[in-house]
């Protein structure tokens, strides 16, 4: 019996060597006469410990890594195919502290498949969705997606069903489906790992999406930075096309469904819903004044579902399994999961997807096992770019939707990135300022301006460091400026880190501490 090693084709995998293990190994069963299959399967997640290579034994996978080319032949030595010890084993894949702790739903496939078998997708409960779907009314599939709680996994959390809504009672002609596939937020990288690790989930929730509103067309709106993920969906649309899961007859229902790539060209605004549309229109991404809304006046003046990948990748496990049962998980308003990709200052960055109530310490200890460099967590920052810095007197908040923003912050994409005791949060929140005034689209003043003059407040108040003073007026002005005149959330946002930096860490700004602090 021909027996299996998993080796990752994910992008971050592939950054520390995994197409040199896995050169290595073609070599070694060669040399050896071994009888083998290299499965190319997506990233289970762990990144630490990538390349993390699983050896297939009796339907049980074992994990080892990080593997470096060199120690191939050692592990071949020490009977890795059989199951034989070595330093570099971890057991069974899914018995590992980080995996098992885990609720995955949206990334149940994930480092399990390889990502172009339909067999392999279908095999792990592809598809099941869409052919509920398939059976079902319109507004049905609406009301599964409203009963599920899903809300935009791109940051905003905006309610998915009564977008959809909007959409299926917009009246009859042309309608879209638009992934927002230009995920450009710092510490941020579970949409590139779907759409390497398991691209017919997103092509799945993308259909079930133009059944529920009437689109018959969708786009996935992709950053130039993501090369080896546009190869995957590429090669994954024309296989479901031939196969007859995209086209002109369903699945054999008779209904169609057309898809297609379109390649950003690096502007992080274009992450926002209206400046996409304008950049897939072939304009330059310039944000649109609301109203009209997308949903109604989206992409070619037609009503248009905007959603991120997580969002319509979360879609088929909803129709599969029912709105109530993903409802089950998660807290208050926020139901579900949500995978949170932990980087920056950590022992073990990776992706790990819970239901929401989880806390923050939970997921920079339990899983992220704490800084890197040994010393201690001094500011966290969640939801990208944008998103304020949290102290640890936060970090026992719930991550969920209403606790963040009841405290100024934002939960965002479920990007988090560690910074430990030596980090400078003034540079950090000039660092917010700068990015602003490089990516704003310069169609509102108080984005364009507002950011540029940021800036130079930032660079005054760093240059008088260290002596201590109060004169944080002004910032904060333009901040609160910036927050109500803004026309998108690019404005709108970047005084979060600015303002939550000189809230927790006047020091660092050579402001004196707040009263309260001083006499606590």
């Amino acid at each position: 019996m021909t027996q299996r090693i998993f080796v990752p084709r994910d992008a971050s995998a592939v950054s520390v060597g995994a197409e040199r293990v896995c050169r290595t190994i073609e070599n070694e069963t060669r040399n050896r006469g071994l009888d083998v299959e290299i499965v190319r399967n997506g990233s289970r997640g762990l990144y630490w410990l990538e390349p993390l290579i699983e050896v297939e034994i009796d339907g049980q996978r074992i994990a080892y890594g990080p593997v470096n080319p060199e120690d191939v032949p050692g592990l071949f030595e020490a009977g890795w195919l059989q199951g034989g010890t070595h330093a570099l084993c971890h057991g069974p894949s899914e018995e590992i502290p980080y995996l098992k702790r885990q609720t995955r739903l949206t990334f149940a496939r994930m480092g399990v498949t390889d990502p172009l078998s339909l067999e392999d997708y279908r095999a792990h409960g592809g598809f099941k969705g869409l052919e509920r779907a398939l059976d079902m009314k319109a507004e049905d599939i609406v009301d599964a997606i409203d009963t599920g709680g899903l809300r935009g996994r791109g940051g905003a959390g905006f309610p998915t069903g009564i977008k959809w809504r909007t959409v299926m009672n917009a009246g009859g002609g042309q309608k879209y489906i638009v992934c927002n596939a230009d995920e450009g937020d710092s510490g941020t990288f579970s949409d590139r790992m779907l759409m390497e690790g398991d691209p017919f989930c997103l092509i799945e929730g993308m259909i079930i999406a133009g059944l529920a509103v009437g689109a018959d067309t969708g786009y996935i709106y992709l950053r130039s930075e993501y090369p080896d993920a546009w190869d995957v969906l590429e090669d994954a649309i024309v296989t479901a096309t031939r196969e007859g899961i995209l086209g002109a007859n369903v699945l054999g229902s008779g209904r169609g469904f057309e898809l297609n790539l379109f390649k950003g060209a690096g502007a992080y605004v274009c992450g926002e819903e209206t400046s996409l549309l304008e950049s897939i229109e072939g304009k330059r991404g310039l944000v649109r004044a609301k109203p009209p809304l997308p949903a109604l006046q989206g992409l070619f003046g037609r009503p248009t579902v905007v959603n991120n990948v997580i969002t319509l990748a979360s879609v088929p496990w909803i129709l599969a399994h029912g709105g109530e049962a993903y409802k089950a998980h998660g807290s208050g308003r926020s139901r579900g999961t949500l995978p949170f990709q932990l980087a920056g200052n950590l022992k073990q960055p990776g992706l790990v997807e819970v239901a929401f109530g989880m806390t923050l310490r939970e997921l920079l200890y339990d899983f992220g096992g704490g800084s890197a460099s040994g010393r201690p967590i001094r500011a966290v920052q969640v939801g990208g770019p944008l998103g304020a810095y949290l102290p640890e007197s936060r970090f026992d908040l719930p991550l969920d939707y209403e606790a963040f923003a009841a405290v100024g912050a934002t939960v965002g994409h479920g990007g988090i990135v560690a910074f430990d005791d030596s980090v400078d949060m003034a540079k950090m929140a000039r660092y917010a300022m700068e990015f602003c005034a490089i990516e704003s689209c310069g169609k509102c003043t108080p984005c364009r301006i507002g950011s540029v003059r940021g800036v130079e407040l930032l660079d005054s108040m760093l240059a008088a460091r260290p002596q201590h003073s109060n004169d944080d007026t002004l910032l904060r002005d333009l901040c609160q400026t910036m927050l109500e005149g803004s026309l998108c959330a690019m404005g709108g946002m970047t005084p979060y880190p600015v303002l939550s930096a000189l809230d927790h860490y006047p020091e660092d700004f050579g402001l004196s501490p707040k009263q309260e602090e001083a006499s606590t």
